[in-house]
């Protein structure tokens, strides 16, 4: 079971794409250690990130963690589509988030960026029925560690590291 941590490094230092930076897509070559897809803040935005996830992963020859990277980052996403919104746009139509798939030699760093002000926290028991609160303990279960990373106001990194079996 992983430790959630506060605040740690995803991928070494970052700089966050300008808001309203690239038109929504990202292309990568297959060589690439990792890759960045803009994302709409609306249930659009899960969508593209599965597809895009998806993608790389057969891309990188990543088959062996597929399931749980697309469970893992349909949660972040669904999270920060959520609560991520950018203050004062409660349909989420001026927030954005980015997805970043980054590729190690054991790990798969799944990283999402949003612009919400509220800090993650994984929910005690939900209700049984209850259809939301466990997005973050899903995460918490698939994978090796997670955590979040605060940068300059407004935004924040939600990151996931899932085991890939290599060396």
């Amino acid at each position: 079971m992983s430790q959630p941590a506060h605040p740690a490094p995803w991928f070494g230092s970052t700089v966050l794409p300008a808001h309203r930076a690239a038109p929504l897509a990202a292309a990568s070559a297959p060589t690439r250690r990792s890759t960045t897809l803009r994302l709409p803040g609306s249930s659009e935005g899960c969508a593209l990130a599965r597809e895009f996830t998806e993608r790389m992963l057969s891309e990188w020859e990543w088959d062996g963690c597929r399931d749980d990277a697309l469970t893992v980052v349909s949660e972040l996403t669904a999270n920060a589509v959520l609560h991520g919104r950018k203050n004062g746009s409660p349909d989420g139509a001026d927030s954005d988030v980015w997805l970043r798939l980054t590729r190690r030699a054991a790990h798969l760093v799944c990283a999402v960026t949003d612009q919400g002000e509220g800090f993650p926290r994984a929910a005690h028991a939900p209700d049984m029925f209850s259809e939301h609160g466990r997005g973050l303990m899903i995460v918490e279960a698939l994978s090796q560690h997670w955590g979040w990373t605060r940068h300059a106001p407004p935004y924040k990194t939600v990151w996931a590291m899932l085991p890939t079996g290599g060396t």
